[in-house]
């Protein structure tokens, strides 16, 4: 069961690339799906729950998210808006909450010095803290936690990285599962569920969706919330076609 008496929720991913929204598999061979201002106004019309803004190359680049994109956007939305990407100390966290983000995701950095997440969530509250988790299945089977985009294996293990991450005070763990990313096979619903039996927070399935049927199995397995991308941006299903189907298979959605 989900670790919480929310409702299950939608969540639509911006994945932003020099201004540009973009998707790929697998973390690579990214394509141009539009602008970030105009897509998530549009997914808060469809029935979006909330939209998740990164920026994927920040860390990786070692450069602050656009200050100015995640105010633009801020302006223009009234569901819960979370932001990540390139956020190193509390005061890049307090200039995306100003800018107009309800929550920040925390990923490269909470692993490279993870006091990040403590001092969050005692500054503003556990509800504002997500961790983003990027796993991937190895070819041994492993499942190895990378940090700057998808880029760099860290030496985490990946059991003991949530449980921390939860300990530490996230409120939110997203899990990104490489491994199902833009492959369209549904979410990893084992490792989510697995996750969601071990940890009392909240927790985001991520990676592989392509149709509302794998909604339904990753709510089925514990998840708190799912989160797409390429299957909104590619305009093959609304999130109002989602949230549907999850009715009439007897789940109860906001």
């Amino acid at each position: 069961m989900p670790n919480s008496q929310l409702l299950p929720r939608i969540i639509v991913c911006l994945d932003v690339d020099k201004g540009r929204v973009v998707k790929g598999t697998n973390f690579k061979q990214l394509r141009d799906m539009g602008d970030p201002i105009e897509l998530a106004q549009a997914y808060e019309e469809q029935g979006a729950d909330e939209l998740v803004f990164l920026d994927i190359s920040a860390s990786n680049e070692n450069r602050p998210t656009a200050l100015k994109l995640v105010t633009d956007i801020a302006c223009n939305l009234s569901i819960p808006f979370t932001v990540g990407g390139g956020l190193k100390k509390l005061d890049d966290v307090k200039a995306f909450l100003d800018a107009g983000a309800d929550k920040v995701a925390l990923n490269t950095t909470a692993v490279l010095a993870p006091d990040i997440i403590d001092a969050t969530a005692k500054a503003y509250g556990s509800q504002c803290v997500v961790v983003a988790v990027d796993v991937n299945r190895e070819a041994d089977s492993s499942l190895g936690v990378y940090i700057n985009g998808g880029r760099k294996l860290t030496d985490k293990n990946f059991f003991d990285w949530t449980k921390e991450v939860a300990r530490r005070g996230a409120g939110e763990i997203l899990l990104t599962a490489m491994h199902k990313d833009g492959t369209g096979s549904g979410f990893d619903t084992e490792l989510t569920a697995q996750v969601s039996r071990e940890l009392p927070i909240q927790v985001i399935a991520s990676g592989g969706a392509k149709s509302e049927e794998h909604f339904y199995q990753a709510f089925s397995q514990g998840a708190d919330a799912c989160l797409a991308a390429g299957m909104f941006h590619s305009g093959d299903y609304r999130v109002g076609d989602v949230k549907r189907y999850l009715t009439d298979k007897g789940l109860s959605v906001r």
